[in-house]
Parts: structure tokens; sequence; C-alpha cells
């Protein structure tokens, strides 16, 4: 189980390099590894009119705000969440995507605690 110092060192290894993450609102977290991730979630209508801060970038945050906000997203998110930190280049992981915090990782006793 996994509390929130935990989470946030997790995220810390992605965001010091990411070029920006995203949010669903729901349960969706992705740590955007490089700027094809950025462009394809905003094609997928993150960040746009609607839901501005559902995608923001490098350029808007530093690394240590990201990792904030992440975990400001994962407190408020619901029983499915996860952290996704995803890549372009899919030789990573499965198809670029690595699970930074997993699906039931942490569980709901300990987000009274985050």
């Amino acid at each position: 189980m996994l509390d929130v110092l935990d989470i946030a060192d997790k995220v810390d290894e992605y965001t010091s390099e990411a070029k920006g993450i995203a949010f669903d609102t729901c349960h969706k977290i992705y740590v955007l590894m490089d700027d094809e991730q950025v462009d394809l979630m905003r094609s997928y209508g993150y960040g746009d009119a609607n839901d501005p801060d559902s995608l923001l970038t490098s350029s808007q945050l530093t690394a240590q705000e990201m990792t904030e906000k992440v975990i400001e997203w994962f407190q408020h998110s619901c029983g499915l969440r996860f952290i996704n930190a995803v890549y372009s280049d899919n030789s990573i992981g499965s198809s670029g995507f690595v699970n930074v915090v997993a699906q039931f990782e942490a569980d709901d006793d300990e987000d009274e605690d985050m």
C-alpha cells in the first residue's frame, strides 16, 4: 500500500523529464514524456476549452508543480485510478505505457491520510 510520499516519489521519477500531464477528471492520469504525447492528448480533447486544466505542460508548470498536481488529481479521483507515464517510443513498455501507480495499488483507507 502506498502513502502520498510514496506516490510523490514515484511520480517525481517521471515529471523531472515530462513534457506534460493529463487527467480525464475521473481516474486516468498520464505523465506525458514527449511532445508527441502532448499533441496526441490534445487531439483526444484533453486541455480543450471545456476543461483547460485537464492537460498542463512543462511550459506552464515546473516538474515539482506537475508532481503536486498529479497528487492532487489522484487524491480527488475515483476508485479505478492509476498514473501512467506515456512514451511515444513503444520499446519502453507495452504500447509506450509504464505503470507509475497501478490501479488498486493505493487503497481507499489510505486516501483519508493523503
